[in-house]
């Protein structure tokens, strides 16, 4: 089978689920009053995890824009779709691609991952568990990183990380194993100590993914979330796929049993061509 071929066809069909929203009107900044940077990791790491921790469930409708190569053919195309995000790992997006609107849907919760998409061009069905890794890291969007950019922070141990400070930021910055930097969490010194940029990088110190973040809309007292949200897949050449991200409809919102239990939980793969299961960033074509 041809891997390269099906990341590719992943990577398009993640992208397409991921664009939440409708566009923003232009607005006037204003100033950013900066302040000295945190003294250490572990104090930056507690301003995230108790942002995450207090995050409340989310409901967002609207659409955005995706610019992705296809043989060289730069595409730009757009998807209006729902989303639901129940922290700290469930998330549930609904596309509409040709007026079908369930020709696209992806989702977590505490165990799965999955990814489906009904299309006569694409019938295909992806899935995975949390326990064997996430999605491949050369992928431009997984729903750890939509659930990152989103201030659901996933941080699970204070002893890989590192804290630098350049210009008006702290660098949170994550190790592997072997030492190598496979994160970056850019967050600015200001009174919000907003995040602006995530990097991620593969297990050779390579970037692959930049998340960059902006026009934080307060939500409640103490949890905000970026209106937009870029997503770029970096290659060595020019062609990199881009998702921009513009959040319009975005609210709280209580979820019922019921509710979670049908957003949620992983739909079993009947009616497609392919089904993929993703071991240890691999993507492995299951039999029928």
């Amino acid at each position: 089978m041809n891997y390269r071929y099906c990341n590719q066809r992943l990577n398009i069909c993640l992208v397409a689920a991921a664009l939440i929203l409708t566009g923003c009107a232009p607005e006037i900044q204003k100033p950013v009053l900066l302040l000295p940077g945190k003294e250490s990791a572990a104090e930056a790491i507690s301003i995230l995890r108790s942002r995450s921790k207090n995050a409340p469930p989310l409901k967002a409708s609207g659409g955005g824009n995706i610019t992705n190569y296809i043989d060289g053919k730069k595409k730009k195309q757009s998807v209006p779709l729902k989303l639901w995000v129940s922290p700290p790992a469930e998330i549930y997006v609904q596309g509409d691609i040709a007026f079908d609107p369930k020709a696209l849907t992806a989702g977590s919760n505490e165990k799965d991952f999955w990814l489906a998409v009904s299309l006569k061009e694409v019938s295909s069905y992806w899935w995975g568990q949390w326990a064997d890794e996430t999605f491949p890291q050369e992928l431009i969007l997984s729903p750890n990183i939509l659930l990152e950019a989103l201030g659901i922070a996933q941080i699970d141990s204070d002893q890989n990380w590192s804290l630098s400070n350049k210009d008006a930021f702290d660098i949170l910055a994550k190790q592997n194993e072997q030492g190598v930097v496979v994160k970056k969490i850019y967050i600015l010194n200001s009174r919000n100590y907003h995040i602006k940029r995530i990097e991620y990088f593969n297990n050779d110190g390579k970037p692959v993914i930049v998340t960059k973040l902006d026009k934080y809309k307060q939500l409640t007292d103490d949890i905000s979330v970026p209106t937009v949200m870029e997503i770029t897949n970096v290659n060595e050449g020019d062609e990199n796929d881009s998702v921009e991200i513009k959040l319009g409809s975005i609210k709280p919102t209580d979820l019922t049993d019921k509710q979670r239990t049908r957003l949620f939980t992983r739909p079993q793969p009947r009616g497609f061509k392919h089904i993929y299961k993703i071991i240890n960033g691999d993507i492995i074509e299951q039999p029928q």
